[in-house]
């Protein structure tokens, strides 16, 4: 059991690692694109809103992609081709949990790991969606107040 919550506790702090990386380098992004911007509109919102949700899904799909990886090193569940692995993976992250693929006993925990590091990530992106709706739904709000003044 040990070996388990090592193993899948150092996956977790990659793919924590991978996040906040990733959503650093978003917030930045999406701050500079809503200073820069001459945009006065809805059609900013999209413009900001797009790009960071696209990037957030790229950035789940490539922790998926480590989970995979992670249950190959270690057999961890009786799947041939990789792409079962991925599967396998993406059924645990999201918390889907067809149960379909069955990890082997020996690390059966890494399947909740997953699910649990999958949970805290997404809701770590929500939180980050939302400020950047909301840090551009403010701006948008000023700028109009600006124009209205004008």
């Amino acid at each position: 059991m040990l070996r388990q919550i090592l193993f899948g506790g150092g996956i977790n702090l990659i793919n924590i690692a991978i996040h906040a990386l990733l959503m650093t380098f978003v917030v930045r992004v999406a701050r500079r694109a809503d200073a820069r911007t001459k945009l006065r509109s809805a059609f900013l919102l999209v413009a900001v809103m797009i790009p960071t949700v696209s990037v957030l899904m790229i950035t789940h799909t490539f922790e998926v992609f480590v989970w995979a990886l992670a249950y190959a090193l270690v057999n961890a569940a009786p799947a041939e081709p990789f792409g079962d692995l991925v599967y396998f993976a993406f059924v645990n992250y999201t918390t889907l949990g067809y149960g379909d693929i069955i990890p082997i006993v020996r690390w059966r925990l890494l399947g909740p790991m997953t699910a649990m590091n999958g949970v805290l990530l997404f809701g770590w992106s929500t939180a980050v969606i939302f400020e950047v709706l909301r840090k551009t739904l403010e701006r948008l709000e000023i700028s109009r107040q600006t124009s209205d003044r004008s």
